[in-house]
């Protein structure tokens, strides 16, 4: 028999796949649109975009405001053509994420022979400085248990202007019967759209064992102290006592060095 909480755990789950699907459609609508109307170079084709708008545009605002107004484990990064850094770490070595946070310091042990591009993905944003004075925008207490952080944005949707590659999936073991592994807490892993290979510079930081399809790269593992400050920025809970929202304690992020250990 299926326990109140394993079956609380699989509504969570669910919801969060359905708001990475909603998500798609609506990057693939504004894709669509964006197609259009760059290809109209006449008036008539204006008019024609204007006529589309205006069928569809009220479903594709009200997907794209729902994408918003979802934030889950999968952001919605918006990649503009650039290439993935070129491979400048050493893989065989291990290196070393620190995030100095306004609410305590994390250090994140990464494991590049395991996740190579992630780590050399992370050491190329870090060096540039692409996410001091950012936030974590998003906290969940219920059904997952994770911190949200990496998006230039705040809120859920920024990212690097490339995608990497899914890396380490297997880490975890063997999904079970409900399709989901264990991400135990420490751990630190990538989010997604949802998609397969959809990862930009959106993270979420694990404070309480969670289950979830094993789809997100765990690319590390916080410190006992990243830890326990996580842990804390959890029990003040997230905006207006929600399970899922930005956190009450607000997280900013105010300098991150990714270094070889």
């Amino acid at each position: 028999m299926v326990s109140s909480d394993q079956r609380r755990r699989q509504l969570a789950r669910e919801k969060f796949e359905r708001q990475q699907q909603r998500r798609e459609e609506a990057r693939r609508r504004t894709r669509r649109l964006t197609a259009i109307i760059a290809s109209s170079v006449a008036v008539v084709a204006v008019i024609g975009v204007g006529a589309y708008l205006s069928l569809d545009g009220d479903d594709d605002a009200k997907d794209v405001a729902d994408a918003a107004a979802s934030p889950s484990a999968s952001p919605s990064p918006t990649p503009s053509g650039e290439p993935e850094p070129a491979m400048k770490i050493d893989k065989k070595a291990t290196y070393t994420m620190s995030l100095r946070t306004s609410q305590g310091d994390i250090a994140v042990e990464m494991d590049a022979a395991k996740t190579p591009h992630t780590t050399n993905s992370f050491k190329s944003l870090a060096d540039k400085g692409f996410f001091d004075g950012t936030k974590c925008h998003r906290l969940t207490t219920e059904g997952i248990f994770v911190l949200q952080c990496g998006d230039p944005q705040g809120d859920g949707t920024g990212g690097p202007g490339y995608t990497i590659p899914d890396e380490n999936l297997t880490a975890l073991g063997k999904a079970g019967d409900d399709g989901a592994v264990t991400y135990p807490a420490g751990s630190v892993a990538m989010a997604n759209t949802g998609q397969p290979d959809s990862g930009g510079s959106q993270f979420f930081l694990v404070y309480k064992d969670t289950k979830l399809p094993p789809t997100y790269t765990p690319f590390g593992a916080m410190d006992d102290a990243g830890l326990k400050a996580v842990k804390k920025i959890a029990e003040a809970g997230a905006e207006g006592g929600a399970p899922d929202g930005a956190p009450k304690k607000a997280v900013e992020v105010e300098k991150v060095t990714v270094d070889k250990s």
